[in-house]
């Protein structure tokens, strides 16, 4: 017969009390760095009268990111075997943890736009901050499909203008642990319209250290691994839903070969 030792309880109690203080301690000192970064982009923006979008992205902001990652205790490690494309593309990844954003801004993919979620700069006020100087296209929940419309059709006009890239997650709820939402249409009919190459992104984040949806950051190192360049200069909107399912069953086959 198994004897439990009568202080179990209270000893898993106070370990998860200790796992609660790290990480609020963790998840404080982010925020701290992230909003101090934040104003300083304000001011280097103010000085500068809002007209450096690129300096702030890639000079600023994904060097703040690299400290918030590294202030958690989060490494990650670019798996990349070509140069990325000299020309405008959209990038994709997939999408299914809290972590990704501060992935893949600091990375500072060059003269990159991002689409994100709107509930982003009530949730995390210094990454409003961060988009507003960086060019984000906000979104909004896919119960208003007309606003979308009008993002994504603003969002074409200024890209055609200025040549960026862009980077969205064709992702459209907020998936699982481990899982590989369905995919929306949204980057696929920018990408056709742009006739813009598609730079597919995984992310492999360990089961162990994946917060999902919270900020419950743990240590550890993430694997990013950059894919060759998917032509779309043959696209027609007509083929719209096939070349996004084809892209589906591309990033499954991904999740199973860095993740299987």
């Amino acid at each position: 017969m198994t004897t439990v030792a009568k202080d179990q309880p209270d000893t898993r109690a106070s370990d998860r009390i200790r796992t609660r203080v790290r990480t609020g301690v963790r998840y404080l000192i982010a925020m701290t760095l992230m909003t101090v970064g934040a104003l300083l982009t304000v001011a280097v923006a103010t000085v500068t009268l809002f007209q450096a979008r690129r300096f702030y992205a890639e000079s600023m902001i994904a060097p703040m990111a690299r400290i918030a990652l590294w202030s958690v205790g989060i490494r990650y490690v670019v798996h990349q075997d070509r140069p990325l494309p000299d020309r405008q593309a959209v990038y994709i990844a997939n999408h299914a943890s809290s972590i990704d954003i501060f992935l893949l801004t600091a990375m500072g993919l060059p003269n990159t736009r991002f689409f994100l979620s709107g509930i982003l700069r009530t949730r995390l006020p210094p990454i409003g901050l961060f988009g507003y100087l960086a060019g984000v296209f906000w979104t909004v929940p896919q119960c208003f499909p007309e606003r979308r419309v009008k993002i994504f059709e603003r969002a074409e006009r200024v890209l055609r203008q200025t040549g960026e890239s862009v980077f969205l997650s064709p992702e459209g709820n907020l998936g699982e642990i481990g899982i590989i939402g369905p995919f929306n249409k949204g980057a696929f009919h920018l990408a056709t319209n742009l006739a813009a190459p598609i730079v597919p992104i995984y992310i492999a984040i360990p089961r162990e250290i994946d917060p999902g949806w919270s900020y419950d950051f743990r240590p550890g190192v993430v694997d990013i691994y950059f894919q060759p360049p998917v032509p779309t200069d043959t696209w027609v909107l007509k083929d719209l839903n096939a070349n996004r399912e084809k892209m589906h069953d591309y990033f499954l086959e991904l999740q199973g070969r860095y993740q299987g």
